[in-house]
């Protein structure tokens, strides 16, 4: 099961920077997310989401790839794959999969104007490589699915103490 964690950050660019080392520590294999998102929340109180995972495009991939198989049956693979495609990105734009888009926007309408938050489902990580490179940013935990003891553990650290 992945737990959740949600870091604030005092502007987009720190949010984005995060989300970038955590691509970095994906390919070192010392972070697995299931999901992420950055959300912030502009000078004049816009939100703004933005997920990392789509699974319309995925669905539409996946679509298109069975379309073209089924379509090869029926000597009609262009059309196999443009209904496969279709299909695909219906079924992913409906499937729902990691972060809760509903949770995430209730989380982000507690921002402050000009602060970001990132949102990440982690399946399994090194911990203490993680906050140690997390550190520079500066986060704030935000909410976390963890126990009490392991969140007051993350908070201690990424503050530094």
């Amino acid at each position: 099961m992945a737990d959740l964690v949600v870091l604030g950050f005092s502007d987009r660019e720190k949010a984005e920077a995060v989300l970038r080392l955590a691509r970095d520590l994906s390919r070192q294999e010392l972070l697995d997310l299931e999901d992420a998102a950055l959300t912030w929340r502009t000078v004049d109180g816009k939100i703004h989401v933005r997920q990392t995972y789509s699974t319309t495009g995925h669905g539409a991939a996946g679509g298109a790839l069975w379309g073209s198989l089924l379509g090869l049956l029926f000597l009609m693979p262009v059309f196999g794959a443009a209904v496969g495609a279709a299909t695909g990105a219906v079924a992913g734009k409906l499937n729902d999969i990691g972060l809760n888009d509903a949770f995430v926007k209730e989380i982000a309408s507690t921002l402050e104007p000009g602060r970001a938050a990132v949102f990440a489902l982690v399946r399994r990580s090194t911990p203490d490589r993680v906050r140690e490179a997390l550190l520079p940013f500066n986060p704030i935990v935000i909410r976390t699915s963890l126990t009490k003891d392991r969140e007051e553990e993350l908070v201690a650290a990424l503050q530094g103490t």
